[in-house]
């Protein structure tokens, strides 16, 4: 039995959607400030992809009938931030601006260990400050 067209269709689909799909589309290239900082940006992305096809008898179809098909292929990348890695720490920057006060509090947390850190170390007589 031969190939069914079907396979074609999917497959020519499926490797131009290949071409497209790339680490670097959702984790960009990294970017180096003068002062060492590395600025990486971060993108959602999303893919869609369908196909579908038939055979189309006749009253007088012959062993090999036509076939009818399509496909159809959907991308979606949306800038999500930046990721800023320096010296000393690593930080998310998001791209939206609608800061909620549950992402204040998630960025707040690894300063708040480092002074809750300090203070015990201070305690302890061992702060090198």
């Amino acid at each position: 039995m031969s190939e069914h067209p079907i396979n074609n269709l999917m497959g020519t689909v499926m490797e131009q959607l290949k071409g497209m799909i790339d680490v670097n589309t959702i984790v960009g290239e990294p970017v180096e400030t003068a002062n060492g900082t590395m600025i990486i940006p971060i993108s959602k992305v999303g893919f869609g992809f369908a196909a579908g096809g038939s055979d189309i008898p006749t009253k007088n179809a012959p062993a090999n009938a036509p076939f009818g098909g399509g496909s159809g292929a959907g991308v979606s990348i949306a800038p999500m931030g930046f990721l800023v890695i320096s010296q000393d720490q690593i930080k998310l920057v998001p791209m939206n601006s609608s800061n909620t006060p549950l992402d204040k509090l998630v960025d707040y947390i690894p300063v708040a260990f480092e002074k809750v850190n300090k203070i015990v170390k201070k305690r302890k007589g061992t702060d090198e400050e």
